[in-house]
């Protein structure tokens, strides 16, 4: 496909990812056993729509959504040209899945997992078009286990591409999911990467696709394990309290939250991310030793997860 022609692939695309929400809905439900996604399609007034699937009430899922849109409108959004600014001005098509989980249990951590393309159009120039996505994970009492098997999957996926794409997908997943203002980054990363277009579209699509398709390899294993450890009230708060960074992070700087509320998307599916109890504590620290200390010194600080004897 050249640039020149972005849209002939538009519905091969969009094929995919609504086949990728449907195999991740069907493999969140058989995990939970019990609750299933209810949908609830919608319109855009500006142009597009989607449909969401939420989970709530399950025996191991407290909420799950899981988002296809389809968005497209005549000026892109300032959270879309902020870090392009030649793309001011032009119209957009945008189309992804994203999803993230939110369990009961506070030793099943929380993810969010999501993966796009884009097609930015004006008078006189040539379309733009990239992919961009990745997932990461956030656990509140993590196991190194876990963490080494989900980037073991996330480098299996992109490997074939080349040897950097981990490297430095990793090291972007670092640095974006990062609170600047906490010092500490939101999980354990994963992948992320945008702008995605020096492959050509067969293989940039190709390894969207691949870190699509890797999600529920890497998570379900880590869900199936934790599942039913026994946890305590203190457990418990701590994870409420652990789920407010999730929304300082997405409300201050997720491009993605910014976007769906710039370009005029339906709110209640953009918010979909938020958890459904959450708290704040002031001046909260945690003991010293214990296994939330630990969460602090180890896991909230880039690793090298799959050279740790290195």
């Amino acid at each position: 496909m050249t640039t020149s022609q972005p849209h002939s692939h538009l519905s091969v695309v969009q094929n995919f990812l609504l086949q990728l929400q449907d195999t991740i809905c069907q493999a969140l439900e058989q995990a939970d056993g019990k609750a299933k996604f209810v949908e609830d399609a919608w319109q855009r007034p500006g142009g597009g729509g989607g449909k969401t699937r939420v989970l709530t009430g399950g025996s191991v899922f407290e909420q799950a959504g899981v988002n296809y849109s389809h968005v497209y409108g005549a000026n892109m959004p300032a959270s879309a040209t902020a870090h392009r600014p030649e793309l001011a001005g032009c119209s957009f098509h945008a189309c992804g899945v994203s999803l993230v989980i939110h369990p009961n249990n506070p030793y099943v951590p929380t993810t969010h997992a999501n993966v796009r393309f884009f097609i930015a159009e004006k008078p006189g120039a040539a379309p733009v078009w990239w992919f961009g996505g990745g997932f990461d994970l956030t656990p509140f009492y993590p196991f190194e286990e876990d963490v080494v098997h989900w980037h073991q999957v996330a480098k299996a996926a992109v490997d074939p591409f080349g040897a950097n794409f981990y490297p430095d997908y990793k090291k972007w997943c670092d640095d974006y999911f990062y609170l600047k203002h906490r010092e500490e980054t939101r999980g354990v990363g994963g992948l992320f990467f945008d702008d995605l277009n020096q492959l050509g579209f067969e293989q940039s699509f190709a390894l969207m696709r691949a870190v699509g398709e890797a999600f529920i390899p890497a998570y379900q294993p880590i869900v199936e394990k934790r599942k039913a450890i026994q946890y305590n009230e203190h457990q418990r708060q701590f994870q409420l309290y652990r789920r407010g960074r999730y929304v300082e992070f997405n409300l201050v700087y997720d491009r993605g939250t910014l976007f769906g509320l710039q370009s005029g998307g339906r709110t209640e599916s953009i918010l979909m991310s938020m958890p459904p109890l959450v708290r704040w504590e002031y001046g909260y620290t945690p003991a010293p030793d214990s296994p939330e200390a630990l969460l602090y010194q180890r896991y909230l600080q880039p690793q090298d997860w799959l050279n740790l004897n290195d």
